[in-house]
């Protein structure tokens, strides 16, 4: 998403561009400031550019891995409250799993603009520094069980922080590579993003455990990662960069909000990328509740659930949903991703009253697989879709694509409150995630029947690969 540079002038400005700036060497300027940058200029480049790019890409991917993990943390927590001393209700619970999912989704876009607004070295700085809020704030909050529930939840949806983090980052690293390399690029900093949701799941248990003989060590949990957060703002300050070539473009993002394949695209990516960050969010709740005799597997002195396996695996699968629509299309892979995801719902609901774990573990592996070659896909059908809505594309689809992606991403991250919310509401109305589980199986088939009749049938009619 591009919008017209609206630096302040007192914000070191960038210098004009012009066709001998496009050309000239780079020039560096205090506050690690870069002008004149052109990735597309090869020699420019190979001196200087792919090494300066391949540095951010490093930070940047570090620092949006943070966010994850603090994006996660509550879907960790919640489940040791109870053990901990929280009285709090099936509502509540996944009111914390799911309020981290709502502000983060809401934050994504805003966040978009913040890099060509700041620079992106000097908000990394800022949304690093912001995880500190959540990271300590959940470590003071469970350090007693009498605080209240409303504050509870004033701190989770400050872990929204880091969901937003993905807009900024994955906006930040565009403007860094050549078109050739930016897919690379950017699945690079998605994937290593996305682990953080596993990590914080596997961490986590196995750190408020350690030692523990009666109680659990629950402040841990957000203060494991406070000296890391600040490593991340160091490094960003150290070496990271500002290009004052980055721009945002509203006027692309406004004709890209009237564009109905926008929307289209948004309701696919809910079902993919919000199944994936939904159930990653779910997935250590839904364990505990439908298992609650399985503690995890010992490891010393601590315990390791198995939940982080969810998002682990969704977050692998990722890179091969794009590789796949790059050969056989992305509307079929997505076609695959729904049926399979709707088949492994199918068979959890089906092997439930088998209260079989390893049964049930291995159907949701599954869906996560299937979410996450899903996502992948997706993604990737979006430049060619506005390339056709554009006669074959030009700097319009271009534009307009690259602010439907960032809109789509952050309209897909809703998924991630929807899907607790609903689990919890089958939980408190009806005793069982039975009924959950039918909506989301129907939801998959009416993404199915929609991917099928909307970009099947334009793939047909223009005789190419969508």
């Amino acid at each position: 998403m591009t919008v017209t540079d609206p630096r302040p002038e007192t914000a070191t400005p960038p210098a004009a561009a012009t066709p001998e700036a496009e050309s000239a060497e780079l020039q560096h300027r205090p506050g690690r400031w870069i002008d004149n940058w052109n990735p597309e200029n090869a020699t420019q480049w190979a001196k200087e550019g792919k090494a300066i790019a391949s540095r951010n890409l490093r930070w940047s991917i570090f620092a949006e891995f943070l966010g994850f993990v603090v994006w996660q943390l509550w879907s960790v927590v919640v489940v040791s409250l109870p053990a901990a001393g929280f009285q709090l209700s099936t509502g509540e619970i996944f009111w914390l799993i799911s309020m981290p999912s709502l502000v983060g989704a809401t934050l994504r876009i805003p966040y978009t603009f913040m890099v060509p607004r700041f620079g992106g070295r000097n908000w990394t700085i800022v949304s690093a520094a912001l995880l500190l809020i959540p990271s300590i704030g959940l470590a003071i909050a469970v350090s007693n069980p009498a605080t209240p529930f409303g504050l509870l939840l004033l701190i989770a949806a400050f872990a929204g922080f880091g969901g937003g983090n993905f807009a900024s980052s994955m906006s930040n690293i565009t403007f860094f590579y050549p078109a050739a390399q930016k897919g690379y690029a950017l699945g690079l900093n998605a994937a290593g993003g996305n682990l953080g949701a596993s990590v914080a799941q596997f961490v986590v248990p196995i750190v408020i455990t350690v030692g523990a003989a009666a109680t659990l060590n629950l402040p841990l949990a957000g203060l494991i990662w406070v000296p890391l957060i600040l490593v991340a703002m160091v490094g960003a300050y150290l070496r990271m960069d500002n290009l004052s070539a980055a721009k945002a473009d509203i006027t692309a993002s406004l004709a890209a909000l009237k564009e109905p394949h926008m929307w289209v695209l948004s309701l696919l990516y809910i079902g993919t990328f919000g199944s994936f960050i939904g159930f990653a969010g779910v997935f250590p709740k839904l364990l505990a509740d439908t298992f609650p005799d399985f503690k995890g597997i010992a490891i010393g002195t601590a315990t390791v659930t198995l939940a982080f396996l969810g998002a682990l695996v969704g977050s692998l699968a990722r890179p091969y949903g794009g590789k796949l629509a790059d050969r056989f299309g992305g509307t079929v892979i997505t076609i695959g991703a729904f049926t399979v995801m709707g088949l492994g719902i199918l068979s959890v609901m089906l092997t439930l009253p088998m209260q079989n774990f390893a049964v049930f573990l291995l159907c949701f592996l599954v869906l996560f697989a299937a979410a996450g070659i899903g996502n992948g896909s997706t993604y990737r059908m979006i430049p060619t879709i506005f390339a056709l809505k554009a006669n074959g594309g030009g700097v319009g689809a271009q534009r307009k694509a690259a602010a439907a992606l960032g809109l789509i991403s952050a309209i897909g991250a809703y998924g991630g409150f929807f899907i607790p919310q609903l689990l919890g509401f089958s939980k408190t109305t009806f005793g069982s995630y039975t009924p959950a589980l039918g909506w989301f199986a129907l939801a998959y088939v009416a993404f199915l029947a929609l991917t099928a009749g909307v970009y099947l049938r334009m793939s047909k009619k223009t005789g190419t690969r969508i």
